[in-house]
């Protein structure tokens, strides 16, 4: 009998799954790959099944022979491996992103002459509805809650976009991009104080109260499935601050990021432009452990904002806070600078991973923006926030099209950089 291969990447089993098996079944012996957790992640969407859970899943379907895990989300491995007759897929990937995947399955196939069959992509009412509990299942607090954590062991470093609305919450959650054959995506969203505030015209001076920045999220919360960071500003007062732990951990929220500042809050953009003052070590730490004792599960990160850099106290002091409020029960340590150069953010990174080779750091690359990922991971950092850039690159756009309406008296000449509301609204799914 003739091998015959297909990858699934599901949590679920459905119609169309069980239509690839049938076809399969027809043309010879069926080995089904169940793709790995990290390479699930990169391809499709986080899974709420185990990789063991998802391989005895899949055992159990009529007609499938074997299951063996697929290490990568490319094919020439695999393919090497087993040297399959046949690859059996869906004729949903010829088009976008996963295009680079089926050029690749291809090649594999030339290699000995192994052949590539499509069966039509199965669309209808029961698999629409299959793949939206799916998806509402990933919305659940109590899944999204814990991913940030999972996330951060599974990956080399976990890629956050800022989000402030349901539109740019769908953006960071759907865009997927092909580069030299792998697929990527970011894995989750920062609902940044400052593109809140902004958003709403009011400055950033924590003028924007909890209860709005809880719409916000909300509102995101809505229509995504990715882990929340949440930008907690200063905290407030502590007495404060544990009822809003207990709140955003209740929602669904992964993290949230408070620091070291007191008093009104001034964007660190300023640095020492303007007057700001920094809490003491045992206050701050006293916060951190209030939050923590505070919230119901092991879930939830409160991760301590250092400021020392930028407000130039320098590496001495920045080291000592980011081992105290370690100590004092937080979950990470986000570490900011404003220098372009990465040297002093490279510094702070070795130093305290010589001594701690667990606690997760987070960096903020808006100044230092030429590093790489890579660059960042080699010095032991886990989490890259993306903190501002799709509200930055929406405002010269917006303003841009309102100053040639009025100089043109017409929208003709603003089309050419408009993208077509058809193409916006296809990132809202329907029900």
């Amino acid at each position: 009998m003739k091998k015959v291969y297909t990858c699934f990447t599901t949590d679920i089993i459905h119609e169309g799954h069980l239509n690839i098996i049938k076809e399969a079944a027809k043309l010879g012996k069926v080995t089904v790959g169940a793709l790995s957790d990290k390479a699930l992640i990169r391809y499709n969407r986080f899974p709420t099944k185990s990789l063991d859970e998802r391989v005895a899943l899949y055992k159990t379907i009529d007609g499938v022979d074997d299951v063996i895990v697929q290490d990568d989300m490319t094919y020439d491995a695999v393919i090497e491996q087993i040297k399959p007759d046949i690859v059996i897929h869906g004729d949903n990937w010829k088009n976008g992103p996963e295009k680079a995947l089926r050029e690749n399955c291809l090649a594999a196939l030339k290699q000995y002459g192994g052949e590539l069959v499509e069966v039509g992509y199965t669309y209808n009412e029961t698999v629409s509805k299959a793949d939206l509990q799916l998806k509402e299942k990933l919305a659940m607090p109590e899944y999204r809650r814990k991913r940030l954590r999972q996330l951060i062991e599974m990956c080399p470093i976990v890629k956050v976009m800022e989000a402030h609305s349901g539109l740019t919450g769908l953006i960071t959650e759907k865009t997927v991009v092909e580069n030299n054959g792998r697929l990527d995506q970011f894995d989750g969203m920062w609902v940044s104080s400052l593109c809140d505030s902004t958003d709403r015209g009011k400055p950033d001076i924590e003028l924007v109260d909890m209860t709005s920045r809880l719409r916000t999220i909300n509102d995101i919360m809505e229509v995504t499935t990715k882990p929340i960071i949440l930008d907690g500003d200063t905290g407030g007062l502590t007495e404060h601050f544990v009822y809003n732990v207990r709140t955003l951990e209740r929602m669904g929220v992964s993290a949230v990021i408070i620091e070291d500042k007191t008093g009104l809050k001034k964007n660190s953009l300023f640095g020492t432009e303007v007057s700001q003052t920094q809490d003491s070590i045992e206050n701050f730490s006293a916060k951190i452990s209030a939050g923590k004792k505070a919230q119901l599960t092991d879930d939830f990160m409160i991760i301590a904002r250092i400021e020392s850099l930028i407000l130039e106290r320098g590496m001495e002091d920045a080291l000592e806070r980011a081992f105290a409020f370690r100590d004092a029960g937080a979950d990470g340590i986000m570490i900011h600078s404003r220098k372009k150069d990465p040297a002093e953010i490279f510094e702070f990174c070795d130093r305290f991973r010589s001594k701690d080779s667990r606690t997760p750091i987070v960096v903020v690359p808006t100044s230092f923006n030429e590093v790489t990922e890579e660059e960042l991971a080699s010095h032991g950092i886990n989490i890259v926030i993306y903190a501002n850039q799709l509200m930055r690159a929406a405002f010269p756009v917006m303003r841009k099209t309102a100053e040639e309406i009025l100089k043109n008296h017409r929208a003709y000449e603003a089309e050419s950089h408009l993208m077509p509301f058809k193409e916006i609204i296809t990132l809202i799914d329907e029900l």
